[in-house]
């Protein structure tokens, strides 16, 4: 059995929901701080599907670098975007990473959710910044999820098991409006909050896919879920079952509550 944040939270081979993500779809509320010739880290890079987004919004005398600590999403990356010149995708650990150059800007997009420490996270990534750099942090207050109407009970009890299934591991499910106390007690400063909460509605083309997310995830993280002893597998699947039917039928919205927190350090 899995019981850290870090063990839990390893990315399954399935990387179809990164990779449906981009700067303009996944993280839009960045765009206007970027800028050509910026320095950007982006921890947590996954496929680096936002981080080539990243790379073309800085130009080539940009650079950004993505840092991942799984294996198999970084070296589909570096496939798929072996055509960006000034993107360098890394397995590392965050910890153990030690750059030649700091950074103007560092990024990280709903990565922080997974783990435990979080404050010793923004910790280092302020170690890596230059004098004056930002740190934005995309994060979720899963607490808040909602759904239009109420989905099945069967999943609305995964739901419940995959947050306390967190909870225990030390993981934060309200790190989104956590961040800016976190920021303040690491002596960052002009820290402001975006709303860049994710809103699909049935008629949308990709209703479907997005407000499906949590068959997916009762798919892919469903069984870590259900080994940890929050649930059973017959309750998983049922929450599978109904929830696509639900989907297909009754859903109408889904809102997930997301925020951009930034900062910066001073001189």
């Amino acid at each position: 059995m899995s019981n850290t944040a870090n063990e839990r939270a390893a990315m399954p081979k399935d990387s179809s929901v990164l990779d449906s993500r981009s700067l303009q779809n996944s993280y839009a509320t960045l765009i206007p701080l970027l800028h050509e010739g910026m320095r950007v880290l982006d921890v947590g890079c996954g496929t680096g599907a936002i981080s080539a987004g990243i790379a073309a919004a800085v130009g080539p005398t940009g650079t950004v670098v993505g840092i991942d600590n799984s294996a198999h999403l970084v070296a589909k990356g570096n496939t798929d975007h072996a055509d960006v010149p000034n993107l360098t995708l890394v397995e590392t650990d965050l910890f153990a990473y030690q750059p030649a150059e700091k950074f103007d800007l560092i990024v990280s997009a709903r990565v922080l959710q997974w783990l435990s420490n979080p404050r010793e996270a923004l910790l280092k990534f302020k170690s890596l910044l230059k004098p004056r750099g930002y740190i934005s942090i995309l994060d979720y207050n899963h607490t808040q999820l909602e759904w239009t109407p109420a989905p099945p009970e069967s999943m609305q009890r995964f739901y419940n098991a995959f947050l306390a299934w967190r909870t225990d591991a030390g993981m934060d499910n309200e790190i989104a409006d956590h961040l800016p106390s976190h920021f303040e007690a690491l002596g960052f400063h002009k820290v402001e909050v975006l709303n860049a909460d994710e809103i699909y509605t049935r008629g949308e083309s990709n209703f479907a896919e997005k407000a499906g997310i949590w068959s997916k995830v009762a798919e892919l993280r469903g069984p870590q879920v259900v080994e940890s002893g929050f649930i059973t597998e017959e309750e998983r699947i049922q929450a599978v079952t109904d929830y696509q039917e639900w989907l297909a039928t009754a859903a109408q919205k889904m809102v997930m509550k997301l925020k951009d927190v930034r900062a910066r350090i001073e001189e």
